[in-house]
């Protein structure tokens, strides 16, 4: 009995299979063209989309020649904690703390006007090789008369886009990350025009070893302001010469600060010109798009056989 009910259901199974088989070849002409359209379609689509570059600069955190510095205020370190002096953390928080600021709106922004670049970050849509020229979007930006044609959505306004829009489209081609193990960080900015993808990308690095630089001169001229205030207001021998020993520590801390002009980041590989296009990845697009196609033709064929069965 139960031979019987398993060859019964061998059977079935033999009949389910060659009937599906003989539904596909049926349907094998509107399969291959269905195919087709979509493999014609995502073809069409990738070569739409505009070349890439991806320029990339590998860093590694300053060694700060104060670090000798550090040694020598160790022993007053806690003394100048207590009269209210930062004299500095290490390497490692202050890469970290770079790599944060580099990523941020308000750096950024900065970047932006300082360098004039809003129509590159956003009005462009692509570059030519042969005029070594950008293309611009006329429906966002008028080349000839120089003008803004993006609507704010919240005013309703024709203009420049908002320090927001800047930043989120810049951030798109910014990829900032870093190596645990080694320490090092990997900067790159990917964009139409390979030679201003790397001249972007050393300005991005020259700006972000400024301004960490200024913070430092900064924080620095603030502890010896600080310092000599609280000379004044001692009269406490012991004190007045630790205050003075500390600001001498600070002030050469100050003159190497201003010799470094790669002060937060030093590259261990320079940034070149890339040669080979990042995006788009055409060779994936049109695999997708003829499997996408392939997949949706056999169940269309299939769906549509068995609504015709079942009425």
């Amino acid at each position: 009995m139960q031979n019987n009910i398993q060859n019964d259901t061998q059977y079935d199974d033999e009949i389910d299979l060659r009937e599906l088989f003989g539904v596909l070849w049926a349907g094998s002409r509107k399969i291959i063209a269905i195919t087709a359209v979509f493999a014609f379609v995502s073809v069409i689509y990738a070569l739409s989309l505009s070349d890439q570059y991806k320029a990339t600069v590998l860093l590694a955190p300053a060694q700060s020649d104060s670090s000798d510095l550090s040694g020598a205020l160790g022993q007053l370190g806690g003394l100048a904690s207590l009269a209210g002096v930062d004299i500095g953390g290490g390497e490692s928080s202050e890469s970290q703390m770079a790599q944060e600021i580099m990523k941020s709106w308000s750096f950024i922004d900065v970047f932006i006007a300082e360098n004039n670049i809003s129509v590159e970050v956003y009005a462009a849509e692509g570059w030519s090789r042969g005029s070594n020229e950008l293309q611009i979007d006329d429906d966002i930006y008028d080349a000839e008369t120089k003008t803004w044609l993006v609507e704010n959505d919240n005013t309703g306004e024709v203009g420049q886009p908002s320090s927001w829009v800047l930043f989120e489209a810049f951030s798109e081609r910014l990829v900032v990350s870093e190596n645990k193990k080694s320490g090092l960080v990997s900067v790159s900015i990917e964009y139409y025009s390979p030679q201003i993808a790397k001249q972007w990308l050393d300005m991005y690095v020259a700006a972000i070893n400024a301004h960490m630089q200024q913070r430092q001169m900064e924080k620095v001229t603030n502890n010896i302001n600080y310092l000599q205030a609280q000379i004044e207001k001692t009269s406490i021998a012991e004190m007045r010469e630790v205050f003075y020993t500390i600001i001498a520590e600070q002030t050469k801390n100050k003159m190497m600060t201003e010799a470094s002009p790669e002060y937060a980041f030093v590259a261990v590989s320079p940034s070149m010109v890339p040669e080979v296009t990042s995006q788009p990845q055409r060779r994936f697009i049109c695999t997708l798009g003829t499997l996408l196609g392939g997949m949706l033709s056999v169940l269309l064929v299939l769906v549509m056989h068995y609504a015709r069965k079942s009425d």
